[in-house]
């Protein structure tokens, strides 16, 4: 997926908002004033960082070079993909899918349902 096509995805998530809180070189993806993901540059690489469980955290980063525990963030809960790596873009939308979902379960009950409809 080019980066065009990883915005497009994530901005067409449901309530997503994009700020940039950080400065111009990171984009972060929000739903109701929460974080699901960010997209950066760090040196020579771009980094997608992402929520997930911290099964598949643990997975994830021992199965594929191009994932490591999130970078500045949490490494129980998130990860971030090098995407000049080795991941597919199936795997990239069921991660950033995941991602959203699982901040979406974390919301109070009213969002939850605001969202549903």
């Amino acid at each position: 997926m080019t980066l065009t096509e990883i915005a497009e995805f994530l901005t067409a998530c449901r309530a997503a908002e994009l700020s940039f809180p950080f400065g111009p070189q990171a984009q972060v993806y929000k739903v109701r004033g929460k974080m699901f993901a960010t997209l950066s540059q760090r040196e020579a690489q771009t980094l997608l960082t992402l929520k997930a469980t911290p099964a598949d955290v643990t997975l994830l980063v021992d199965e594929f070079a191009a994932i490591v525990p999130g970078y500045y963030m949490n490494k129980q809960h998130w990860i971030s993909v090098d995407l000049n790596g080795d991941i597919s873009d199936a795997m990239l939308v069921d991660l950033m899918t995941t991602s959203y979902q699982l901040v979406v379960a974390t919301l109070k009950k009213s969002d939850r349902e605001q969202l549903a409809r």
